[in-house]
């Protein structure tokens, strides 16, 4: 049988660690046994859960022989890694042990190094700060789930019943993770990513950027069809130096950042409105309603109607 170990840190938030334990705790193999056992594990006698406390069954000794070891979120995702759960997570992982996080128990993960020079995930809203913490780890905020075989990361909430599933999946074929997906009420496979989920009132410039003058006349003209030329022209340098700026600053290309900055708007019209789809594919500058879609799908992992059932 194979054997999950759920390690709950301090401030550990309720939600995160009740969704291993769940859908581990639930899995049936076509015979009828439990395809898992699950373990709960914490480096002292009662953890802080915030509305209440925990007392787990086992101590950070529950970590060896696991198959598969799981780091929920926590509440403060800047506290730091106590040395023992450290080097008992890099022991788990010298002796190649699964190891998974879910939302913010991305921090503690990277925290022991095990993530550097990895693609990693977590809740969208902490993804800047794991980035600013760890720079050595590839964040990618859009996604649901990261795996990197022994290493694997999830966004936040829900997320974590897909990256369970996943695994599930992995160890025991889909068949058996399609029951265990219908046990949680969940699809198998969700259609989209983390990004559907992003709000921005409008895409963030660095506090002080000297791009903010240029970004603010950009999101008042995303309806028009603007050129890099165009875009240089407002900002009274070469397209070289405006690229180059871009890059530095924000990370990304003119064209690039208007592309975001008009799927987000986009965003907004359909939760706030009922113009058709068409209709918002040219408000915020696409040319044509295929390439709308195109572009929208692409940035969001969902299309503008799914989009729009789904949040508006």
């Amino acid at each position: 049988m194979h054997t999950v170990a759920v390690l709950a840190l301090d401030q550990v938030i309720p939600f995160d660690l009740s969704t291993p334990i769940e859908v581990f705790s639930r899995t049936r193999l076509p015979d009828g046994r439990p395809g898992y056992q699950v373990r709960v594990c914490a480096e002292r006698d009662e953890v802080d859960a915030g509305a209440f406390a925990v007392r787990a069954p086992w101590n950070l000794e529950g970590l060896h022989g696991a198959d598969t070891i799981i780091v929920p979120g926590v509440t403060d995702p800047t506290a730091p890694l106590s040395p023992a759960v450290r080097d008992a997570l890099r022991s788990a992982a010298a002796d190649g042990t699964r190891i998974a996080s879910i939302c913010t128990g991305a921090f503690p993960l990277a925290a022991t190094g095990l993530l550097d020079g990895l693609r990693a995930t977590t809740h969208w809203r902490a993804a800047g700060l794991l980035t600013a913490l760890h720079p050595d780890v590839d964040v990618d905020p859009d996604v649901l789930y990261v795996d990197n075989g022994q290493f694997l990361t999830s966004a936040g909430a829900a997320a974590g019943v897909d990256l369970c599933l996943h695994m599930i999946r992995r160890d025991y074929g889909s068949a058996v993770a399609a029951d265990a997906a219908r046990l949680s009420v969940m699809p198998l496979e969700r259609e989209g990513g983390q990004a559907q989920f992003i709000v921005h009132d409008h895409v963030p410039a660095p506090q002080g950027s000297e791009l903010e003058p240029l970004l603010a006349w950009l999101r008042e003209n995303l309806a028009r069809d603007l050129t890099l030329a165009d875009i240089a022209a407002q900002s009274g340098t070469s397209t070289r130096t405006l690229i180059r700026r871009f890059r530095e600053q924000m990370g990304t290309t003119p064209l690039q950042w208007l592309h975001r900055a008009r799927i987000r708007q986009a965003q907004h019209l359909l939760e706030t409105t009922r113009h058709s789809v068409e209709r918002i594919g040219g408000q915020v500058g696409f040319g044509s309603a295929t390439t709308f879609r195109d572009r929208f799908k692409r940035t969001t992992g969902v299309s503008p109607q799914t989009y729009r059932r789904t949040f508006s």
